[in-house]
């Protein structure tokens, strides 16, 4: 990622910081006549959500999405598409004790050494909170590609050391929702969710990692920077 944003056709630019007035998307390159879905896109930004589980991070907000340019009458005009996310649930005041401390495993000290100064709330543009508009960027994408039968899943596939062995086939990825780890074995989800769990306790966390899944992409396709 150069900068603040990413791609070349469909060129992604997010803005903003986590304990900001707001973050937010530029996309630049969607074509013209794209039918959004808002509440798809709204629903897979549901499913982001902070707040949802024991296990996720207890910040609240709602993340409602206003589109403020390149959408007319429901459909893309193809001029750049920009959506605004506001932060409610942001609370400055409690970072305040990080002004002259450093986070471990955070990019605290990176920032400050890049640029002479950082966003200390929250890790500023470094907060996870800054995926929130990159779901949205997503969510075009995928409405984009569904109109040429392309589907994406992703499911969490290990935590720590567990990891699920199955193949991808022998899952029903439309269960990957249905745990607060989104892992579609139920077996495998309550080994990860313990582990999780167990870690918490100990002011600590564990690593994972997710598996994506592709389907429909044609045979033959022009290999191009996107």
């Amino acid at each position: 990622m150069a900068g603040n944003s990413i791609g070349q056709l469909f060129r992604v630019t997010t803005f903003g910081e986590s304990h900001g007035p707001m973050i937010g998307v530029v996309i630049d390159g969607c074509p013209a006549g794209l039918t959004l879905d808002l509440d798809f896109i709204q629903k897979q930004m549901d499913r982001r959500r902070p707040g949802q589980s024991k296990i996720s991070t207890q910040r609240q907000e709602t993340d409602k999405i206003e589109f403020v340019s390149g959408l007319f009458e429901g459909k893309t005009t193809g001029t750049p598409l920009t959506a605004l996310i506001a932060n409610t649930g942001q609370r400055e005041k409690d970072y305040d004790h990080l002004s002259k401390a450093y986070r471990p495993s955070h990019a605290d000290f990176t920032y400050d050494v890049k640029y002479g100064h950082r966003d200390y709330r929250g890790g500023g543009r470094s907060s996870a909170r800054e995926t929130a508009a990159r779901v949205v960027a997503g969510s075009v994408a995928q409405l984009y590609l569904q109109k040429s039968g392309i589907k994406i899943s992703a499911y969490v596939s290990q935590v720590g050391s567990i990891v699920l062995k199955k193949d991808y086939k022998d899952l029903d990825l439309s269960k990957t929702d249905e745990n607060i780890v989104r892992c579609p074995d139920p077996k495998t989800a309550g080994l990860m969710q313990k582990a999780i769990e167990e870690v918490k306790k100990q002011g600590d966390t564990l690593g994972g990692v997710i598996t994506g899944v592709i389907t429909g992409c044609p045979p033959r396709i022009r290999r191009t920077s996107i």
